[in-house]
């Protein structure tokens, strides 16, 4: 396993089987921004995952999975269609009792280093256009995401912007 990197106060750790609940029921508080997980494909994306962390218990996690993963969410397959090596960030929540501790920052610092490590070059991700989501737009614009394509997924009841950055 990878060396864990402490950052200030807070430890990224791996996400482990003791805290799937409290990462499902972090996830599920926000599944307007993400989608709603049962603990089953919550544990099936845990295992398939490139980069799997969290940060304290409950505070904030992040979800990644590179070309090779057998996942099949739309906005993964568009990044797989489009690039042969890649990793797809899937999702990152920080708790409201969290925010404003660079948490986000942090994980994001940590997947980097992690995915220059094992070779890529490029990070992706997906901010929803509609519903909007502007602290996202705003953070990913901070970190060096740029706009690479758009899409409407789930018969159009969600629309999409897509994003990548080099590590």
């Amino acid at each position: 396993m990878k060396e864990l990197r402490a950052v200030a106060n807070d430890l990224i750790q791996a996400v482990d089987a003791e805290r799937h609940a409290t990462i499902l029921a972090l996830n599920n508080d926000h599944a307007q921004e993400l989608s709603l997980l049962s603990a089953e494909d919550l544990a099936q994306m845990v295992a398939g995952a490139f980069h799997a962390r969290r940060i304290g218990d409950g505070d904030a996690f992040l979800l990644t999975f590179d070309q090779g993963a057998a996942y099949t969410s739309p906005n993964f397959l568009w990044f797989k269609a489009r690039y042969s090596r890649f990793v797809y960030v899937d999702r990152i929540v920080v708790s409201p009792k969290a925010r404003g501790r660079g948490l986000a920052r942090r994980l994001y610092e940590d997947l980097f280093a992690c995915a220059k490590e094992a070779g890529h070059d490029r990070i992706c991700c997906e901010v929803n256009a509609e519903p909007p989501n502007p602290a996202s737009d705003a953070f990913h614009a901070a970190l060096g995401f740029t706009e690479v394509g758009q899409a409407a997924i789930h018969g159009g009841a969600k629309t999409v912007r897509y994003f990548c950055r080099g590590v």
